[in-house]
């Protein structure tokens, strides 16, 4: 049997805009969600064309804010393909209650959106003292937290992590690294120097394809250099579809064509693998059910 494929970035749009109302950050929606909404409906297809067997769909912050309805209700429907990962507004007085409400509901990773298309920049507020009650229960708990940041924004999660050392993170785009400066990419020893913790993983996804490509540097070059000083066991793939056009079969091709210098062993944990040590519940039972059925 082949490894599992799992794609930890699509995100889910209903058109059902009574039922699931908008409520971007930032107040103004994105304009990938308006122009190109896929239901969790089409995403299944989309992964069942592509050759994507789970997802772990994460919210569309800039569609419907920290009312993670529709992903929990996604997960509701078909919990042997997803899981989800929630917003919560960590400032808020209630934010350890809210984590935990969503979470009986099913939602299994956290997401912070400090920076995005609707929100330019690099936001402070998540060192501010009054997340300190969320990022300790996240910690106690385990729940892994997606930050949706820059590279500029390093220090401040570097003081996050110094106080809430068994903090699990999950960088989102690899945090948008600058990949300038030629094939030993300089710009990018801050970020490695993150993956000497093993609590903290590197989501890649096309947003470093299309860094690559703004440097006119090659993937050749980089992933096998991002493997080496991360590990693939601390990298996982992610589509970002429908955000990224194209769909998610041109996604997940482009990223199995970019991945071509990095061994199978590897690949297995940036495809799958590492998406199971971030979120148990995309564990790969099928192997175990064909042993017993």
């Amino acid at each position: 049997m082949r490894p599992h494929v799992i794609d930890i970035h699509p995100h889910i749009i209903s058109t059902d805009t009574a039922r699931y109302p908008r409520a971007p950050l930032g107040g103004h929606q994105s304009d990938w969600s308006a122009q190109r909404p896929v239901s969790w409906e089409r995403l299944l297809a989309d992964m069942a064309e592509a050759g994507v067997d789970k997802a772990a769909i994460v919210q569309a912050s800039t569609c419907y804010g920290h009312d993670n309805g529709y992903v929990i209700d996604a997960v509701a429907a078909r919990p042997d393909k997803f899981t989800a990962v929630g917003s919560v507004d960590i400032l808020a007085d209630d934010a350890v209650q809210k984590i935990d409400a969503w979470m009986a509901k099913g939602l299994t990773g956290l997401r912070l959106f400090t920076t995005g298309s609707t929100m330019p920049g690099q936001a402070t507020w998540f060192t501010d003292p009054k997340t300190y009650p969320a990022w300790a229960h996240a910690e106690q708990i385990g729940v892994p937290v997606c930050m949706q940041m820059t590279q500029d924004g390093i220090d401040d999660l570097q003081a996050i992590i110094k106080r809430f050392p068994k903090i699990r993170i999950v960088l989102d785009h690899l945090a948008r690294p600058d990949l300038s400066g030629g094939k030993v990419f300089p710009n990018t020893a801050r970020l490695f120097e993150l993956a000497e913790n093993p609590n903290i993983y590197f989501k890649l996804t096309v947003r470093a394809l299309e860094a690559l490509e703004k440097a006119n540097a090659a993937a050749s070059d980089f992933f096998p250099l991002l493997v080496s000083r991360v590990g693939a066991s601390q990298i996982a793939w992610g589509s970002n579809h429908p955000a990224s056009p194209g769909g998610l079969k041109s996604l997940f091709d482009r990223a199995r064509a970019a991945l071509s210098d990095v061994s199978s062993e590897d690949q297995a944990w940036i495809f799958g693998g590492t998406a199971q040590r971030i979120y148990p519940a995309l564990a790969d039972v099928s192997r175990a059910e064909a042993r017993h059925g």
